[in-house]
């Protein structure tokens, strides 16, 4: 390890002791997919550690926030990771579900534009999406096309960037993570804005986000903002690195831990 490299891990762990020197004032929120549970072939085959859901429980009886963000729709990241006494923001920051809430709600910014993406994608040809290799998600104001497992990746990356390029003439914004496209309506959600509601919760001033994708990347950006701007004191982002992660991750992050298992013993230190 180089000397700079040292010098960064040791400024993160002392930001690490100054989130858990104040845990009331201190937020700790994560992303979901490749950050708490492993990447997988398909969404609908993910798992959060039991472990790893044991960790949140315990923080988040002593930490002021404890939240996940998440691509997928509010109710169903809560489903997976499994503790009810904490935020999520689903769908990339278009849904907000907090503790005690019966449902989420959706960003105002996309009210009469819901089903914008779902008639784009529905009126493809679906036939050509499959022999593409490309899957669908529904996931209400966002809709995915999945290439991850199909017979010729390639092909499939090579059709989703043609569509990305429709959609945009559609009105729609593209978005890319890790061998999925998002579309979705122009000027809701995105996790840079899903961070700064959340914190809309007074009294929050030291925060740890984790995450592996480039979207997440949008997250750190806005908490250094917060930062620069006064409201936060104390910013520490995280970046789970893998194999797909965008080349950004590492130079973005404050620190960087490996995979899932990496952010779990960072979870361990916080509760220790």
């Amino acid at each position: 390890m180089s000397a700079g490299a040292e010098t960064g891990e040791a400024a993160a762990r002392a930001l690490l002791a100054a989130l858990r020197a104040d845990p009331s004032r201190a937020a700790i929120l994560t992303d979901v997919d490749g950050t708490l549970a492993p990447i997988v072939e398909r969404p609908e085959q993910a798992v959060v550690p039991a472990r790893a859901t044991e960790l949140l429980a315990a923080l988040s009886e002593r930490f002021g926030l404890v939240g996940c963000i998440s691509g997928r729709p509010a109710p169903e990241a809560k489903h997976l990771v499994g503790v009810d006494g904490i935020a999520y923001a689903g769908n990339h920051g278009f849904e907000l579900l907090l503790p005690g809430e019966p449902g989420p709600q959706l960003d105002p910014a996309v009210a009469g534009r819901e089903r914008d993406a779902a008639e784009f994608v529905s009126g493809l040809d679906q036939a050509e999406l499959e022999a593409a290799g490309l899957r669908r998600e529904d996931k209400g104001p966002i809709q995915a096309l999945h290439w991850r497992g199909a017979g010729d990746e390639r092909t499939g990356e090579a059709r989703a960037r043609e569509i990305a390029i429709e959609a945009g003439r559609a009105k729609l914004e593209p978005r890319w993570g890790r061998k999925v496209l998002e579309l979705r309506p122009v000027g809701g959600g995105g996790k840079d804005a899903a961070v700064a509601a959340l914190l809309a919760t007074d009294g929050v001033k030291a925060v740890t986000y984790a995450g592996d994708d480039r979207t997440d990347l949008d997250a750190f950006r806005r908490l250094r903002e917060l930062r620069e701007e006064g409201q936060l004191e104390t910013v520490l982002c995280v970046g789970v690195d893998s194999a797909e992660g965008p080349e950004e991750l590492a130079s973005d992050s404050d620190l960087v831990v490996d995979g899932p298992a990496g952010w779990l013993s960072i979870l361990e230190e916080l509760a220790g």
